[in-house]
This record gives structure tokens, C-alpha cells and sequence, in this order.
């Protein structure tokens, strides 16, 4: 067993405000919490991953490179197949908290390389 704290997880911020948090993880699976600003979007990507995406704060808008949208509010999920284009929204005025889960992982400084950063 491993237990990871939200306050002593490896953090950092992509962009201004958009926090993410590595809560667990082997090759096989990662879990990412995140905070999203008000306003904020990811820009469109696709990862070799699987991906699930639920909802724990707040309110978020799902977008796929086809342009399908929904939104998602507290405990609503959203999946993504392996390579699929999508980017994740927080339409509110106010904070929004999720959680990733990747199958297989996917590297947590996916974002930073992404940006280059």
C-alpha cells in the first residue's frame, strides 16, 4: 500500500492557477487531481492513454477535436479513448476540481512538456 497526501503529492501549475497533483501511479495507472480557474481551458491534446475524467467541484465542459461538448457537474464523468483529441473547460465563474485517471499512466509532466516549459 502507498499513501500519498493531497498536500504532499507532487504539484505543480501548467499555467496560472491550474493546479495538478500526481495522487498515485505505476506504469500501469496514474491519478491526477486538478484544479481549474474560472475561465480556464486545456488546449486541445490526445494522449496514448485512456482517460477518465470526474468531476468533484464545481461545473466542466468536455470538448472532442469532432466538436462534441457537454457539460459535467459534480460526479459526472467523461471518458476518452486512447489518442482521442479533447480539451477540458471550467465555464463557471468559480473554481472547478477533478480528477484524472490514466490507463495506461500517463507521464505526470505531460503538461510542462507539452508547454514547454
Amino acid at each position: 500500500m502507498k499513501v500519498v497526501k493531497l498536500s504532499q503529492g507532487e504539484t505543480y501549475q501548467p499555467e496560472l492557477n491550474w493546479k495538478r497533483v500526481s495522487l498515485a501511479g505505476s506504469t500501469e495507472i496514474s491519478v491526477e487531481y486538478f484544479e481549474k480557474p474560472a475561465g480556464h481551458s486545456s488546449p486541445m491534446h490526445s494522449h496514448p492513454s485512456e482517460q477518465v475524467s470526474i468531476v468533484i467541484k464545481g461545473r466542466m465542459k468536455v470538448v472532442s477535436g469532432g466538436g462534441e461538448e457537454e457539460v459535467l457537474d459534480v460526479g459526472d464523468s467523461a471518458w476518452f479513448a486512447l489518442n482521442e483529441p479533447h480539451r477540458i473547460e471550467n465555464p463557471g465563474t468559480e473554481l472547478a476540481v477533478g480528477v484524472d485517471i490514466f490507463v495506461p499512466a500517463r507521464s505526470f509532466d505531460f503538461w510542462t512538456r507539452k508547454l514547454g516549459q
